[in-house]
């Protein structure tokens, strides 16, 4: 049986990377496309909701697909735990599932990973990440979940250190993690951790050069798994054994 697919934000860049990919999932069909502005009546039906909308809609969706029983993958941008914990009540009394995936990459998802197992061992943890000019959100989806995984591995030892934090120049604080964010042309997604401690830094980078070969992995992972899902699951690295657990 193939599962019919409600495509919303389908028309946008990561909407159109998605929808090529289901086109070649056995067993997965994007049933119908909608945009930021669609009704949302539109779900009716669907075996499973993706989520490529904006940050402003994303909620909405999530909520809409949520109350007709739906299981939604979200790929849309701008959400943080605290943002994930408003609506997870929700699906648990729904019994459905939410997945929310900030970033397909697997190279991304093993930089955030690996920076976060090293997070504990240095005092000191930054982020500076980079996209394209149209990109109207940040600090970026990645960036929040990579300072979040940092925050939650340094649970014994406490906050980073960040000094001077309260000047504006210091970055946007998550987690305790100041992350800095660069809107410009010429790039397409790019993320540095910086680690330091005395006498020493290390620097996780990941550079997305090609979104449509560098996220495809990723989705064919993330779809068969969010229409099983149950409750909410965060982070493509729930879906792949990477070895370390921060």
């Amino acid at each position: 049986m193939t599962t019919q697919v409600a495509l919303v934000g389908g028309t946008g860049k990561l909407g159109t990377i998605i929808g090529a990919v289901i086109e070649e999932l056995d067993g997965f069909e994007v049933g119908r496309v909608l945009t930021s502005r669609s009704e949302l009546s539109e779900l009716d039906g669907a075996g499973l909701v993706i989520d490529a909308s904006t940050p402003q809609v994303s909620i909405d969706v999530v909520r809409a697909a949520v109350e007709r029983g739906i299981n939604v993958l979200v790929a849309t941008s701008g959400w943080s735990a605290e943002r994930i914990a408003l609506v997870r009540p929700l699906v648990e009394a729904a019994g459905t599932g939410a997945v929310f995936i900030p970033n397909f990459s697997l190279g991304s998802v093993l930089g955030s990973t690996l920076a976060a197992a090293a997070a504990p061992f240095f005092p000191s943890a930054e982020i500076v990440e980079a996209h394209h000019e149209t990109k109207i959100d940040s600090p970026s989806g990645t960036a929040v979940r990579t300072a979040e995984l940092i925050a939650a591995a340094r649970s014994e030892q406490g906050p980073v250190s960040a000094p001077h934090a309260d000047q504006r120049a210091r970055g946007q604080q998550v987690g305790s993690v100041p992350i800095h964010s660069l809107r410009r042309p010429g790039v397409i997604a790019k993320q540095e951790v910086i680690l330091s401690g005395p006498g020493e830094s290390l620097t996780f980078t990941h550079d997305t050069v090609d979104p449509a070969r560098a996220y495809a992995p990723g989705i064919r992972l993330a779809v068969p798994f969010a229409a099983q899902a149950a409750g909410v699951v965060v982070g493509l690295e729930s879906m792949i054994d990477i070895g370390i657990r921060s």
